[in-house]
């Protein structure tokens, strides 16, 4: 397993990595791309610690598990490489960001403009099998990043966690309530978003916690200017 990162997330990764429940991980991970196709590719199943050092996130997304379909996945929840399709998810993720603050639908998926402004995109799982969603799960991924939310929450003030979908929100318990803002909805698959994602405006909610806390907001416009 490649762990590329060389940032500010280095102490806690080298504590959880030298874990033996990591380490048990790691050999099944690598066993995974050794005798199955697994996405993302090695170089990019850290790139969300990456691209968005701990002391620069203002929100932080959580999603489930990568896009299973070859070319998909790049290391951030929701988010998909340049030329890629734009998936379902994201598509009702967009429609409710144009709703909400009247930012032009992005053209493409890749949401990496969006770590530059702070905004942390995790999965719960890091790493799956091409057409086999959550064939990761349970082998470790979801003890490692549930530390990371944990240690987040512990470390940061005023955060913004937002969290979509059952599986989101059983991560609430791992976070500080009276020193961060949880926003939680259902999920924006089409299955669900007509239940309560869509009007529920999260976009705006960001930025008027940051706004009130002093804090910069996010320029989610910057998806278009890439």
């Amino acid at each position: 397993m490649k762990k590329i990162v060389n940032n500010s997330w280095q102490p806690i990764l080298d504590n959880e990595f030298n874990k033996e429940y990591f380490k048990r991980l790691e050999r099944f991970v690598d066993e995974e791309y050794k005798t199955h196709k697994v996405y993302p590719s090695e170089s990019l199943i850290f790139n969300a610690f990456s691209l968005c050092p701990i002391e620069k996130i203002k929100v932080v997304i959580i999603g489930q598990d990568p896009y299973h379909n070859e070319g998909e996945a790049m290391g951030l929840a929701f988010s998909v490489n340049k030329g890629i399709k734009i998936p379902p998810s994201l598509k009702n993720i967009y429609k409710e960001l144009n709703s909400d603050l009247g930012v032009e639908i992005p053209k493409t998926g890749d949401l990496t403009p969006l770590t530059k402004e702070g905004v942390f995109l995790i999965n719960t799982i890091l790493t799956v099998r091409e057409n086999e969603p959550l064939s990761h799960k349970n082998k470790g991924w979801e003890t490692f990043t549930d530390t990371i939310i944990k240690y987040i929450s512990e470390k940061n003030k005023n955060i913004v966690f937002v969290l979509w979908g059952a599986n989101a929100i059983m991560k609430e318990s791992l976070i500080d309530k009276s020193k961060h803002l949880v926003i939680k909805s259902v999920h924006p698959s089409p299955l669900s978003a007509s239940r309560g994602f869509f009007g529920s405006r999260p976009f705006s909610k960001i930025n008027d916690y940051l706004r009130q806390n002093n804090i910069k907001e996010i320029n989610f416009g910057a998806l278009n200017e890439s």
